[in-house]
């Protein structure tokens, strides 16, 4: 079964979660989809690689929006036997002075033009553990701090040994956030010299070894994103298994820093976008952090109307998206127009379906999907009523919404409550929809069905964020703080819009200008003009903005380094 994986070198890469398919609820949001997107260029570019993640056979949650606009969670079980394959191997790490076993479930992300890559979903809901330990694989960042420690152990020290169990020769480890850590842990074990070769005083680990073997991506300038645990809690999960003075040393002396970890045992660490690098680069001093901005993974994400029309004009495009430079030359704006269209009409069926709000297809709809959280602002463009319903009479307009807020962010579901409350107080004047349980099919059906896409972060937060890539891909225009890819991807009134400069404090006043003004006088009064703009996304951000020129650059600057 594994046979035909297992005979060359492989890139082992880590996540916590990964987006392998919209009814596989292994993934909570971006970081997750950008995993699966890796893996479907991997597969398409036919590189060796290996995936390593969690099987979460209860999900991330299932998401319930209530009369009063609260979010309800819910659990979203689903059956590991029906999408892979058991694999016969299995693992122990020790958790609280008890051996918990690990087995691991096969997925095969299989590309269209032929290729495959494994992917190991690990799971330790086996009859040989006690029932606490069964659970740790259950719920995608549920618990409590210690249940996320487990996890992490899980997948890091747990991962490294279910790869050799398996008999894979991984060439290097690449971690995707800092949840995978504690595999340098597992390293530095597995690479321990000989006392008689030490000098007094010296570490037993090879350090340099374990740096060359790892690479590592930071994906967010939030503090919060990044984990740290007290080592009391360390000492409670691990006991006496971990050398704490060599842990210490790399992972900080007053708590375990797993962002820390990651970079002191990685000879290579980058961002996801050139402004997330400097960023990163601010926030740990000292580390070098390269630049290698987001992609998406272009066939996944362009509407079936949209392969269509790429298909007719710019054959091949799908293995070399770069193709879609052309588009601006090559294709028609009316056919351009047209698979829109098309798209427009199945997201307003959905939403109608889903919420049994009726859109219009002749008027812009306006579209915003995102965790919900503080830093991403989603009730900016509602920071004035009156200059908003001053705008809609003038220029009309719809808005669809969309997003999950995690369990324990209260901020984030009283955002979510006082959107479905700007919904009735705009009704009449604006029509809104908020479509619940966000996942891969909600966001396809969004990309490419709205006529404009909106992102309002709070700079220079936005690491790099890939839903308004997706968007361009579908002939969608951004309207966008300037933060994360969208610094590098605006191009003003040729791909979309920006929201401000490099000041948050007069964000809402330039959306209201831009779309008073700009973007919604364009849209009724010039659709020739408007289409040069979603041609322009096409061309401009579209051929760039993808997982296979990431994946590229992965190879070339990280994995051959």
């Amino acid at each position: 079964m594994l046979s035909e994986f297992t005979q060359e070198p492989r890139v082992a890469y880590f996540s916590m979660e990964i987006a392998l398919r919209s009814e596989m609820p292994t993934y909570a949001g971006g970081l997750g989809v950008l995993a699966g997107d890796t893996m479907r260029s991997a597969a398409d570019l036919e590189l060796p690689v290996v995936a390593v993640s969690l099987v979460s056979s209860k999900g991330y949650f299932r998401q319930e929006i209530d009369t009063q606009g609260n979010q309800v969670e819910h659990p979203c079980p689903w059956q590991p036997s029906e999408r892979t394959r058991p694999l016969g191997a299995k693992i122990a790490v020790e958790i609280e002075a008890r051996a918990v076993w690990i087995s691991a479930w096969l997925y095969v992300m299989e590309s269209h033009l032929g290729g495959r890559v494994p992917i190991l979903l690990l799971d330790t809901d086996l009859p040989e553990n006690a029932a606490e330990d069964r659970s740790i694989s259950h719920q995608l960042y549920g618990g409590d701090e210690l249940y996320r420690l487990k996890q992490e152990v899980v997948l890091g020290i747990g991962g490294v040994r279910m790869l050799h169990a398996l008999g894979f020769d991984v060439s290097m480890y690449h971690m995707n956030e800092g949840h995978s850590a504690l595999l340098a842990v597992e390293l530095l074990q597995r690479n321990r010299r000989s006392s008689a070769d030490l000098r007094p005083g010296e570490t037993p680990y090879d350090i340099p070894r374990v740096r060359s073997l790892c690479r590592f991506t930071t994906h967010t300038p939030v503090e919060s994103g990044h984990d740290r645990f007290s080592y009391d809690l360390v000492q409670r999960a691990l006991g006496g298994t971990v050398d704490y003075a060599i842990l210490r040393t790399l992972a900080g002396q007053d708590r375990l820093n797993m962002t820390r970890l990651a970079l002191e045992s990685s000879e290579y660490v980058n961002g996801v976008a050139k402004r997330h690098a400097e960023v990163s680069s601010q926030m740990f001093p000292g580390y070098r952090v390269h630049a290698v901005t987001n992609g998406i993974h272009s066939y996944t994400w362009a509407a079936d109307s949209f392969r269509q029309l790429y298909d007719r004009h710019l054959p091949g495009w799908h293995h070399e998206p770069e193709l879609l430079l052309r588009a601006e030359c090559c294709i028609p704006g009316n056919e351009v127009l047209a698979a829109h269209a098309q798209c427009k009409q199945a997201l307003i069926e959905f939403v109608a379906k889903s919420t049994g709000v009726m859109l219009a297809a002749d008027i812009p709809i306006l579209g915003f999907s995102r965790r919900m959280t503080a830093y991403k602002r989603p009730d900016l463009l509602f920071s004035n009523l009156d200059k908003l319903r001053a705008i809609a009479a003038r220029y009309p307009f719809q808005v669809v919404l969309a997003g999950k807020a995690h369990p324990r962010d209260e901020a984030g579901k009283r955002l979510i409550r006082e959107l479905h409350d700007m919904i009735a107080r705009l009704r009449g004047t604006v029509t809104m929809a908020y479509l619940p349980d966000y996942d891969m099919q909600t966001g396809l059906a969004m990309v490419s069905g709205t006529d404009l896409w909106l992102n309002t972060p709070l700079r220079p937060l936005e690491a790099s964020g890939t839903s308004g890539m997706k968007a361009a891909l579908n002939g969608v225009p951004n309207l966008s703080v300037l933060d994360g890819w969208w610094i590098e991807g605006c191009i003003e009134g040729v791909t979309g819009w920006s929201i401000g400069n490099t000041d948050s404090t007069h964000d809402a006043d330039s959306l209201y200008d831009k779309l008073d003004n700009v973007v919604l006088p364009l849209f009724h009064r010039d659709r020739a003009g408007w289409t040069r703009v979603m041609q322009g996304a096409i061309s401009k951000n579209a051929s760039y903005f993808h997982s296979h020129r990431m994946m590229r650059r992965y190879g070339t600057e990280s994995y051959l380094r």
